[in-house]
């Protein structure tokens, strides 16, 4: 017997940086989201001899130990050993755990986030836990930001154990994740004009979201107006996806960029900076960074027609445009083996 997970990975269309401490237990914060079809997946598979396998395809690493050794965090796997340690998954006669991303750390998709909401699911029904959506996004939000002190927001995690589109309210002491009922027809529009691109390298957001803190916790001007716009912008956004506008949505999300772009120098660089002129040079309305910013993936809202246009002259410039698709299911767990075929665990609540 074998349980499998995947949790999606997702896309940041306004808000990012209001989710991040210690601006919900000032202001308030909110943020608009959507999973997409990339995973992060995991595999637990049962073992009687007292002994625990981890092993990372993304990162090339494979380590075991006995259940009787105290887990050591000297940043190999520490993702892993935590959430096992958190979850007392050590009371057990053993197990292999083998990860997998679609796209790898520093990609501005929540994947890190995501590979811990999966790896918590697993571990939740190996060890028949009861925990439901808010559970299992708040627990991979303390392995992360708590445990190994990774900096970083509430977003990811919520977007990753509930799928969808989401406007997520996060406050002091709580978060509230509200699912959206977007048209049907209003999706297909968007995966037709919403083009994705990987911009060539990844980056390590903490530095960036260090830079962000500080900024706001010494009350810098630039930053507190800005991240206050993308409060607003949150919300304009989510209103013009209900009710269809979505050429005012392509035009918001510029607005989300030159607001972001305010909350620390080190968000953008040159390579992006000419990646997003091109890109509106080329038909698109909008867009922006889908993560704390310095690298990973962008997403721009083109005019259809012109969509391809935008797509040769970003891969031009050295960047990798993609298609996708948005998913509305979140953290998905489900038991199978070759005797008994495949059994679907219960939706989390």
């Amino acid at each position: 017997m074998r349980i499998r997970a995947k949790a999606p990975l997702r896309i940041s269309f306004a808000g990012g940086g209001t989710d991040v401490p210690p601006y919900p237990e000032t202001y308030g914060g909110c943020v608009l989201n959507a999973t997409i079809d990339c995973y992060a997946w995991g595999s637990l598979r049962p073992r009687l001899d007292r002994r625990i396998g981890i092993e990372s395809a993304d990162l090339n690493l494979h380590m075991e130990f006995p259940l009787t050794e105290e887990l050591q965090m000297d940043g190999s796997l520490d993702l892993a050993k935590v959430a096992i340690k958190r979850l007392a998954a050590v009371d057990s006669e053993g197990f292999d755990v083998f990860l997998q991303s679609d796209a790898p750390p520093g990609s501005g998709l929540g994947s890190s986030s995501a590979l811990v909401v999966a790896l918590v699911g697993l571990v939740r029904d190996f060890r028949s836990l009861t925990l439901g959506s808010y559970q299992v996004a708040e627990t991979a939000y303390l392995i992360e930001r708590h445990d190994l002190q990774i900096n970083g927001g509430l977003q990811d995690q919520y977007a990753a154990s509930f799928g969808g589109f989401n406007y997520m309210e996060f406050q002091e002491d709580c978060v509230i994740v509200n699912p959206l009922r977007v048209n049907r027809g209003t999706i297909n529009e968007l995966e037709h004009n919403l083009l994705l691109c990987y911009t060539g390298k990844t980056r390590r957001s903490d530095h960036i979201i260090d830079d962000q803190t500080a900024r706001l916790i010494s009350s810098e001007p630039n930053t507190v107006q800005a991240l206050s716009s993308q409060k607003d912008l949150a919300v304009a956004m989510k209103n013009a996806l209900l009710t269809n506008r979505l050429s005012q949505f392509g035009d918001l999300l510029d607005s989300a960029w030159q607001a972001k772009k305010n909350m620390s120098d080190r968000i953008s660089n040159s390579h992006i900076n000419e990646l997003y002129d091109e890109a509106r040079k080329h038909g698109a309305l909008g867009g922006k960074i889908t993560g704390a910013g310095g690298g990973g993936y962008m997403i721009f809202y083109c005019e259809f027609e012109k969509k391809h246009r935008v797509a040769q002259r970003l891969r031009a410039l050295g960047a990798t445009p993609t298609e996708f698709a948005f998913e509305k299911e979140g953290l998905q767990t489900w038991r199978t083996s070759e005797t008994a075929g495949v059994e679907l665990a219960a939706a989390p609540q």
